[in-house]
């Protein structure tokens, strides 16, 4: 009884432990979109720089991640430190992708509604499918392509319904997604294929200077020559650095999240985050948001709801498959001290039997 109860306690534990990380993860992925959506916007903060609020990111995670990893040991690097080639051949693609996607993403904030930029970004599954069958990643299923199609017809409708489209904030969340999509893609191709495993904390120590850098070329000769002509330009210490701690802090709650439960919870976790987040945009913030958009959006989820669980089920096949084999592997117990191996008719012989004969 008290062995059950243990049991039992145990399993509500890790329950409760894991809508934490949910909760947390939400919470702050919602906070650092619509505090960048808050800073970017040029009817509220209007500070309207997103390659210089993702470099001030960049910067401030390379810091941190420095620390955590150098100084305070809190993450092991991977065993086998990353090797020159790797490092120019994987990491500095990913690097690069990771800056264009980021500053195409925050770039979007400045023309586009937060609550349509969510359902734009129900595109994802759509894009990392095309790229990993692109890649020769993923197979080609044409139960999976129709799933895709649904997804892609359901965020042409909401965009059709958009009451303030505008083009240049499509095209710009458009970027963001294709090249989200392909860092993700090649993670697997470049990283994990070659048996490295990073956590995000690992993966900002080594991609966010590299990310940092890319970002400052288009800097240098598009927002900087701005910045400096701007005499009235202030610095809100308090504002950006409790913005870039917010996006260090998702980084850690995705650590948390996958490693905890896995990354199909967040991706789940991820719509009910997206419906929240319009929810908020029209009530609070105040976004237009019309019965087409949320006709289109509702389509669009249902196929991204369908997509994950059928990564779901294919993930428990996986499971299945992966038990079978090591039960049959059990079942195969090795021959005791003093046998041998039949000899193809199901008949062994004890060790000493032929001396005996």
């Amino acid at each position: 009884m008290g062995k059950g109860a243990a049991l039992s306690d145990g399993v509500a534990k890790k329950i409760v432990l894991s809508y934490a990380y949910v909760l947390l993860w939400i919470f702050l992925s919602f906070t650092v979109i619509v505090y960048n959506k808050f800073i970017l916007d040029r009817k509220l903060y209007d500070w309207p720089f997103p390659i210089s609020l993702t470099m001030l990111h960049m910067a401030f995670c390379s810091s941190l991640a420095f620390l955590l990893v150098r100084v305070a040991r809190v993450v092991d690097l991977p065993a086998a430190p990353l090797s020159r080639r790797v490092y120019l051949t994987s990491v500095l693609p990913i690097g690069a992708l990771y800056a264009l996607s980021l500053c195409s993403s925050n770039s979007a904030y400045i023309y586009l509604s937060v609550s349509f930029i969510q359902m734009l970004k129900a595109l994802m599954p759509v894009a990392v499918y095309a790229i990993g069958i692109l890649f020769n990643k993923d197979p080609y299923r044409p139960s999976t392509m129709a799933n895709m199609l649904s997804i892609s017809i359901g965020v042409a409708i909401a965009a059709y319904g958009e009451a303030k489209f505008d083009s240049r904030g499509v095209f710009l969340q458009l970027m963001a997604v294709a090249f989200e999509a392909t860092r993700l893609v090649l993670i697997q191709i470049l990283l994990t294929s070659k048996g490295i495993n990073l956590n995000p904390i690992t993966s900002l120590y080594y991609i966010a200077p590299t990310c940092l850098i890319f970002l400052s070329i288009p800097w240098i000769f598009v927002e900087f020559p701005v910045l400096r002509a701007k005499s009235n330009l202030r610095f809100d210490f308090a504002v950006f650095g409790s913005n870039s701690l917010c996006a260090f802090a998702l980084n850690l709650a995705v650590f948390l999240l996958v490693g905890k439960t896995s990354a199909l919870t967040m991706n789940v976790a991820g719509v009910v985050k997206d419906w929240l987040l319009i929810a908020f945009s029209w009530s609070v913030i105040k976004d237009t948001v019309t019965a087409v958009n949320l006709a289109g959006y509702g389509l669009a989820f249902v196929g991204v709801a369908y997509y994950n669980h059928s990564k779901l089920q294919d993930l428990k096949a996986r499971e299945a498959q992966k038990k079978a084999q090591q039960g049959d592997g059990e079942r195969r117990m090795p021959l005791r001290e003093g046998e041998v191996a039949g000899d193809g008719d199901g008949l062994g012989k004890k060790k000493g039997d032929d001396a005996r004969a």
